[in-house]
């Protein structure tokens, strides 16, 4: 059973919850995750670690509502405990001394961008980080991005704050500043992962790219999270989250993504009509 710590609102429709969960909090490694069911039929689903505090015994995770279980879990309260939490999963991040790493994560993708960029800051890597949003009211820990990392571009796609444009602009805006970018590592919606893994093909500079497939069991034992990268078939559960953005087929993966939106879409419909938007049973 696992504690909640603390739960604030980062954003529309976005939370972090803090969990009491010391094994994981011991193992963790940036780039990994935990799978999460919330009651005992319920599903299970992905969350990546965006924190960890070994001594506290916590991790940080944070969750967008966009279906049954993550509205479900959004009135989940401090106190509140969660059934199953299991993990680290995934492989961590294969962390080197590269020299400038620039860290793109769009949205809900600063999860595991701000755990990752933590370890390669602690490899003695210089960081700029890139964070993409609709807006400024979407915005969520630019302090925290700032605290670990050398630069911080923030991007907008209305210009309500920061620089006006998509997480691409602020790439580019490096490499027109004659910023030599020694390695890219991107999180966040597919679209803009394969628009980023596409600007830095043009430029050669070497991308790794957090997927986020659908999965259900986070053991490589249900095959949901197949993703074809340089036309192989690899599981992102246990042979990822990370790959070369390169050679991930991204078209593959958005089409795999929407298969179940429209039952996803009758199932919260339902959920909401029975709970009122509150999910507690």
């Amino acid at each position: 059973m696992y504690k909640i710590v603390r739960k604030q609102e980062l954003a529309e429709n976005v939370d972090e919850f803090v969990i009491e969960a010391p094994d994981i909090a011991r193992k963790a490694k940036p780039g990994q995750f935990v799978i999460v069911r919330i009651s005992r039929k319920g599903e299970r689903i992905p969350l990546t670690i965006a924190e960890k505090d070994p001594e506290e015994g916590t991790i940080t995770l944070m969750v967008q509502r966009v279906g049954k279980t993550t509205f479900h879990l959004s009135c989940f309260e401090e106190g509140h405990v969660i059934p199953d939490v299991v993990g680290p999963l995934g492989k961590p991040t294969h962390i080197e001394k590269w020299g400038h790493v620039v860290c793109v994560g769009g949205g809900l993708g600063l999860a595991p961008i701000h755990h990752i960029a933590q370890g390669v800051k602690e490899a003695g890597n210089r960081i700029t980080t890139v964070m993409g949003f609709r807006s400024k009211d979407l915005i969520f820990w630019e302090d925290k991005m700032k605290a670990i990392s050398d630069r911080v571009i923030v991007t907008t796609n209305d210009g309500s704050y920061g620089m006006k444009g998509l997480v691409t602009d602020g790439i580019q805006k490096l490499i027109d500043e004659g910023e030599k970018i020694d390695m890219v590592i991107t999180a966040g919606p597919v679209p803009m992962m394969k628009a980023v893994a596409g600007l830095t093909k043009k430029y050669n500079i070497p991308t790794v790219a957090s997927l986020n497939p659908i999965m259900v069991d986070g053991t490589g034992m249900c095959g949901a999270c197949r993703v074809t990268v340089g036309g192989e078939i690899k599981f992102a559960c246990v042979d990822g989250p990370e790959f070369d953005a390169h050679r991930v087929d991204f078209d593959e993966l958005m089409n795999r993504l929407r298969m179940f939106k429209s039952l996803e879409g009758e199932a919260l419909k339902e959920f909401q009509k029975k709970h009122c938007g509150c999910g507690r049973e």
